[in-house]
Order: structure tokens, then C-alpha cells, then sequence
């Protein structure tokens, strides 16, 4: 079924949390996932309380319902007395400060003059002290996209959750080393049209962040939230996307699911869910609301002069799609490529192999991941060695590739290139042999017989010589 948002009254944000490199937020511990055997465990209940407004938050009450045992595991070279909350939190990471104001100024954000850390009630165990700190750092910002401007409210630096291991009917399992890591918290208003503009929108947002030093990157490091309604449904916010793929889906999904209850006459409540792997939702808790936050008291505000913004102003990277641009111009590259090369070992095979650098690209971008993740810089500067000294083909750099990273002995006299004198004569025999057929047919026979051996640019031109 094809659905028309706007008709729908559809509403929609997006939430993004990026994770950020180098110290915890509050104290000096490393922002890593150990892989160390733990060698502390502790035990607690959590209790929520009131917020700022005098009321205890719906969600915070819900979880603290389920009457459940939280129990903590760390190594104590990674974590410290802030993470298990028997110590104040330290002064608050300038680095990840820094980071997140540079961020906000390439969203277009006003940056607030003073810092405030606050208090936000989360008793699900996540945190072992049963809050998360969080400060405001932005306001006001936006992004440009292909359907039209989004607006960028909010822009947060939080501390990161424990994760979680394992969980039972009354208990829950967490490991503390992930605990604390400056997280930014980006957060859209509701002018996103559509499924697919959800979709661009998070994409752009992810583009500027990779364009900051100091984000983490890879699986895990990133996740977006989104919160969707439509006319006679109610906010539903839906956590656990990692893949930009799904989101589209997952919104579609929601939207179906909201209508079939309106067309039932069921009542909907607002709500948080989980983002399934078939793209269905499941029911997390209620939603929460501004009950749940307080000040924090232990951390002192941070005051934000102007001379500073406008320092951070002048020094600010070019954003991600400007790099790769000025990438390509360089080095003379189809457009599009520059995506897969930004952060490569590129520039230093076109320099050592002398290649043309698209062939250089083109090599690096051809190989399967799953190769790539098998080979170092050396093996690829081998390789287009043997190319750049006429010993092996172009054709044949992919399979010696492979067979170094399955850890093959490589015999290059297999792979010798034949001469073009000897390559005219092979092909004329074997067009001799099989009269009448077309260009592409003749090329994909000798391909095959000489794999490796030949250049398939040469072998073109022989061809259309001989049968013009």
C-alpha cells in the first residue's frame, strides 16, 4: 500500500546520538569496549525521584514497577569510582566540549552562553547512579535537504549508557566501560515529509559528524531514535536504529500500525518501542516527559564567551561532501568515488606504485571487503608492483590479491603477461575456431582463456581491428 504522508497528517524527528573519542565525559577514564575479564561486580535496586517540576516522570515510574536487580560488571583499569557512582563526577571533558560545539556550528546552531548540566532520571539500570547527565549546548540550528530545511531544536552532550549483557525476569546484567562516553544528542523537529526524507535527513547529519575529528566510528558508535505521529494516532518514539536502510521501512511500518489501530478504534497511547530486525515495533515503556529532569549540583556551569565561538568559527573543517569533492578534482577521479577513498591508504599506493590513480582507485574500491579485511598496505603495494612493472596484467591484480589474503604462494610466472604479437595470433586462432559470432562474445572467450594474462582494454582493440 502506498501511503500518502501528507494526507495522513504524518510527523516526524529524528534523534541522533554519536558516541566521541578520547576520554570519558566526567572523568579520565578511556572511551573503549574492553574485552577484559571483570573484576568488580556490584548490586542495586534504583529508586526514581522527583524532577524539577515536582512529579515523578511516567517512564522512570514504569521501570521502577517492574521491581528488578541491576547488576555491574567492570574491569578496574577502565572504569573508576564516578562510573559506579561512589565518587562526584570530575570537570566536565573540554575535548568532547569542543567537539560537540564545532558540530553545532556546522548544524547552524546558536551556541547558549553557558553550559548547565542536568539530571535526567533513567531507572531501567542503564545508569548505576539512576540518572544521565546531560547538558545543552546548542539551539536553533538546521540542515538543508533535497526536501527543503529541517530544524535542528536541540543539540545535547550526554553521558553514554552502561551495556547491557543479559537480562532476566527480575534481573539485568550491564558492563560499565561504556558507560560515561561523550555522546552528542542531535534533535530534529518535526519537518521531516516522508519515509525516504527521514532517511536523507539522518544521512546529512551523519555526514557532517564524520567531517569532525574526534567521532568515533564504526558499528554501534551511532544510533538514531525516531519519533513519528499521524492525525488521531500519538507520538511514538522508536529506538535502535544503527542502519540507515531500515528506517524508511520501520516508519512505514509504524504509520500502518497507527492507522490499523485508528481504523479499529483502538485508543493509542504515547509510547517508546523497539525497532524489530523484520522492521516491526514492540512496546518498551511509556513515553517520557519533562518530569524527569533536574539540576545536577555537582557539576559546576560552563561559561561560553564570544572570542572563543568566534576562534572555533574560523577553525572549523570542511564538511565531509567538500573533502571528497576537492578529493576527486585532485586526483581526476569519476565522481562518487572519492566516498570509498577518504580514509584509505589511496594516496600513499598511487605515490609508491607510480599508477595512475584510477587504477589505483579502482583496485582498492573492486576488492570485497571481506579480502580487504586480510590485506595490509604492503600486500597492496606488492601487488601494484608487479602491475607498474609490466610483470603481471591489470586483470590479474584482483586474483593475486585474494590469494594473498587467503595466504597462497604466489607464482607469477601463471599470471606473465603474453606479448602482443602472440595475443593477435590467439585471437585471430580463436575466431577461426568460432566463425560468426559478436564483439562481446569473442572478448569473453579469450578473457576466459587468458585470465589474468591479458589486458581487457587490448584485447578490445585487436578485436575491433581485426573484425571491422
Amino acid at each position: 500500500m502506498s501511503i500518502n504522508y501528507q494526507s495522513l497528517g504524518f510527523r516526524c524527528g529524528l534523534e541522533v546520538h554519536q558516541q566521541l573519542e578520547g576520554k570519558k565525559l566526567f572523568c579520565s577514564c578511556p572511551t573503549l569496549n574492553s574485552d577484559r575479564e571483570p573484576d568488580i561486580r556490584i548490586e542495586r535496586r534504583l529508586r526514581a525521584v522527583a524532577g524539577e517540576t515536582g512529579d515523578v516522570d511516567v517512564a522512570a515510574e514504569f521501570e521502577m514497577s517492574k521491581k528488578r536487580k541491576f547488576i555491574y560488571e567492570a574491569d578496574s583499569a577502565d572504569v573508576c569510582l564516578v562510573e559506579t557512582d561512589e565518587e562526584p563526577p570530575h570537570e566536565i571533558n573540554k575535548t568532547a566540549l569542543e567537539t560537540a560545539l564545532k558540530i553545532s556550528l556546522l548544524l547552524n546552531a546558536k551556541i547558549v552562553d553557558e553550559i548547565q548540566v542536568m539530571r535526567k532520571t533513567v531507572v531501567d539500570g542503564s545508569n548505576v547512579s539512576g540518572f544521565q547527565r546531560t547538558a545543552l549546548v546548542a539551539m536553533d540550528g538546521f540542515i538543508e535537504t533535497a526536501n527543503g530545511k529541517v530544524g535542528i531544536p536541540t543539540i545535547c552532550l550526554e553521558e553514554e549508557a552502561a551495556q547491557k549483557l543479559e537480562e532476566g525476569k527480575d534481573f539485568v546484567k550491564y558492563r560499565l566501560d561504556r558507560l560515561g562516553i561523550p555522546l552528542i544528542e542531535i534533535a530534529t523537529d518535526a519537518g521531516i515529509k516522508s519515509a525516504e526524507h527521514a532517511k536523507e535527513a539522518a544521512a546529512h547529519i551523519g555526514m557532517i559528524l564524520r567531517s569532525v575529528e574526534n567521532v568515533k566510528r564504526g558499528l554501534g558508535t551511532i544510533r538514531q531514535d525516531v519519533n513519528i505521529s499521524i492525525e488521531k494516532g500519538a507520538r511514538t518514539e522508536i529506538k535502535g536504529f544503527q542502519d540507515l536502510k531500515s528506517i524508511p521501512k520501520v516508519i512505514e511500518y509504524e504509520v500502518k500500525r497507527q492507522l490499523d489501530a485508528i481504523n479499529q478504534g483502538k485508543k493509542i497511547s504515547k509510547e517508546v518501542r523497539k525497532a524489530e530486525q523484520n522492521f516491526t515495533t514492540s512496546f518498551l515503556r511509556p513515553l517520557p516527559g519533562a518530569a524527569r529532569l533536574y539540576p545536577e549540583t555537582d557539576c559546576m556551569p560552563v561559561r561560553i564567551g564570544k572570542d572563543y565561538i568566534e576562534n572555533l568559527e574560523k577553525s572549523l573543517p570542511k564538511l565531509l561532501t567538500e573533502k571528497i569533492e576537492d578529493f576527486e578534482r585532485k586526483y581526476e577521479l569519476q565522481k562518487g568515488m572519492g566516498k570509498d577513498l577518504i580514509g584509505t591508504d589511496f594516496e600513499q599506493l598511487v605515490e609508491k606504485s607510480k599508477l595512475e590513480p584510477l587504477i589505483v582507485a579502482r583496485t582498492i574500491i573492486n576488492t570485497p571487503n571481506e579480502v580487504k579485511k586480510k590485506l595490509q598496505t604492503k600486500d597492496f603495494e606488492e601487488i601494484l608492483s608487479y602491475y607498474s612493472q609490466g610483470r603481471i596484467a591489470k586483470e590479474a591484480i584482483a586474483d593475486l590479491l585474494e590469494k594473498r589474503a587467503s595466504g597462497q604462494e604466489i607464482d607469477l610466472s601463471k599470471f606473465q603477461s603474453i606479448s602482443s604479437d602472440d595475443l593477435e595470433k590467439e585471437i585471430k586462432k580463436t575466431i577461426e575456431e568460432k566463425p560468426g559470432l559478436n564483439l562481446s562474445a569473442y572478448m569473453g572467450l579469450v578473457m576466459a582463456r587468458h585470465r589474468g594474462k591479458v589486458d581487457g582494454k587490448i584485447v578490445m582493440e585487436i578485436l575491433k581491428r581485426i573484425l571491422k
